[in-house]
C-alpha cells in the first residue's frame, strides 16, 4: 500500500513539472503549474493525493523532511558579510508589512464586525502568514537578481516568525476573551523560536566537521546527516512532546543552513548547493503540490463578499507595510514600488492558523469559526492564483528577471 501511494507521488510530481512547463510557455511562474497540478491531483479533484495519503506517517515524515531541504535555499543566501549593511531596513520592513497587514485586515473586519454585529475574530492574525516558497521559486527559476531580491530572501526568514508570534499572541488574548480555556501566553515565545533553536543548535554542530571535511562529498554527506537529525528532533517533538503539532520545518531549515552556511568558504558552500540544488527543485515541486493539494477549486465558485474584502485588504496591507518600512529606511524605488507584490502568496501556514482559530472559536463563537473557515479556504485559492502572477510582475517591473544570468 505504502508503495503504491509512493508511486502516486513520483507520478503526481511528473504531473506538476509538465504543469510547470506548459504555464511556463505562457510566460508565466512553473509554480502555478504546480499549485494548479495540486489542486486537479488533490482529494477535491482526481483524489489522486487523498486524504488518507497525506495524513499517512510516511508521507508527513517525508514532507517534514522536504521541508527543511527547502529551507537550505533560504538559509544559504543569508550570509552575514552580505546582508549586515541591509541588516536595518529588512528587520524594519519585515515588522511594517506585518504589522501593516495585521492592522488594515483587522480595522477592515472590525468596521463589518460593528456593522453586522457577527464577531469576526482573528483575520487580521491570520493574513500576516506569507508564503516563500512561490516568490522564491520564481528568484530560483527566473534567476532573478537585485535590491527586491536580495531584501526579499532574508525576509522570507522573519515574516514567518514575525506572523507566528503576531498570531499566537492574539490567538492567546481572544481565547481569553471568548473561551474558558486559555491558550497559555508564556508558551508563546517559546513555541515562535522553537524551530529557530533546533535548526541553529544542529546547524552550528554541522559546521564543525564541514570546517574540517577534505572532499566535496564528505562535507556533502556531513551536512545531510545532521539535517536529517534536525528534522527528526521537530518530528519527535511535534508528536510526543507538544500538546499540538507547531514546528515550522521551514524555519528549521533555513536556520540550520544560514548557521553552517556562514561558517564554512563561500567555494565549499557552492559545491554543496550545486549538489542540493536538483534536489531543492523536486522538493519545492512537492511542497507546493502539498500546498495545492487540500484546496478545494469549488470554493472559488462559493466565494462570497468577505473573501473579496479579505483578499483586497490583505494586498493593501501587504503593499502599504512594505512600502512604508521601505520609505522609512530609504531603500531603492524599486523595493518601495515592488516588493509589496512579492509578498502577496498566501502561506499553508495560514490554513494551519485557520484550524487553530476555528478550534479556539468553535464553542464561544461558532458562526465566527464557519466563517473564518469559509473565507480563508476560499481565499487560499483565489488568493494563490493571484498572488503567483502578481509576484512574478512584481521582479520583472523591478527589472530583475534573469539578472542572475547576465551578472553572475
Amino acid at each position: 500500500m505504502v508503495f503504491l501511494d509512493v508511486l502516486k507521488l513520483v507520478f503526481a510530481v511528473f504531473v506538476a513539472f509538465l504543469f510547470g512547463k506548459l504555464v511556463s510557455k505562457l510566460k508565466l511562474p512553473a509554480i502555478l503549474g504546480w499549485l494548479l497540478a495540486g489542486m486537479t491531483l488533490g482529494p477535491h479533484a482526481l483524489g489522486l493525493l487523498n486524504e488518507p495519503m497525506m495524513e499517512a506517517a510516511w508521507y508527513t515524515t517525508a514532507e517534514s523532511i522536504l521541508e527543511c531541504v527547502v529551507g537550505l535555499m533560504i538559509g544559504t543566501e543569508l550570509i552575514w558579510r552580505k546582508i549586515k549593511k541591509a541588516g536595518k531596513q529588512i528587520v524594519v520592513t519585515t515588522i511594517t508589512e506585518s504589522l501593516g497587514t495585521f492592522l488594515v485586515v483587522s480595522l477592515v473586519f472590525g468596521v463589518i464586525f460593528g456593522i453586522t454585529g457577527v464577531p469576526l475574530y482573528l483575520f487580521g492574525g491570520i493574513a500576516l502568514a506569507t508564503a516563500p516558497a512561490p516568490s522564491l521559486s520564481i528568484v530560483n527559476e527566473m534567476k532573478t537578481a537585485g535590491p527586491v531580491t536580495s531584501t526579499l530572501i532574508p525576509m522570507a526568514a522573519l515574516d514567518d516568525l514575525v506572523g507566528a508570534l503576531v498570531f499566537f499572541t492574539v490567538v492567546a488574548l481572544v481565547s481569553a476573551h471568548v473561551s474558558t480555556a486559555g491558550i497559555p501566553v508564556l508558551g508563546v515565545l517559546f513555541l515562535v523560536f522553537l524551530p529557530v533553536l533546533i535548526g541553529a543548535a544542529t546547524g552550528f554542530v554541522a559546521g564543525k566537521p564541514l570546517q574540517k571535511a577534505h572532499t566535496a562529498s564528505g562535507a556533502l554527506a556531513a551536512m545531510l546527516l545532521l539535517l536529517l537529525c534536525s528534522a527528526a528532533i521537530g518530528m519527535v517533538l511535534n508528536q510526543y512532546v507538544l500538546p499540538v503539532p507547531a514546528i515550522n520545518f521551514l524555519l528549521i531549515g533555513m536556520a540550520f543552513s544560514t548557521v553552517f552556511a556562514n561558517m564554512i568558504s563561500e567555494k565549499q558552500l557552492a559545491e554543496i548547493m550545486k549538489v542540493m540544488d536538483p534536489v531543492i527543485g523536486i522538493s519545492l515541486i512537492i511542497a507546493i503540490l502539498n500546498l495545492g493539494a487540500p484546496l478545494d477549486y469549488h470554493l472559488i465558485f462559493g466565494a462570497g463578499l468577505y473573501t473579496a474584502i479579505y483578499i483586497t485588504a490583505r494586498a493593501i496591507g501587504k503593499y502599504s507595510g512594505a512600502y512604508l518600512g521601505a520609505s522609512v529606511t530609504h531603500a531603492p524605488q524599486t523595493v518601495k514600488k515592488f516588493l509589496g507584490f512579492t509578498l502577496l502568496p498566501h502561506s499553508g501556514v495560514s490554513l494551519v492558523f485557520t484550524g487553530i482559530a476555528v478550534s479556539v472559536l468553535n464553542g464561544p463563537a461558532p458562526e465566527c469559526a464557519s466563517i473564518i473557515q469559509g473565507t480563508i479556504a476560499a481565499a487560499a485559492v483565489i488568493n494563490e492564483i493571484i498572488a503567483v502572477f502578481m509576484a512574478k510582475k512584481g521582479f520583472e517591473w523591478a527589472g530583475e528577471l534573469h539578472q542572475a544570468e547576465r551578472n553572475p
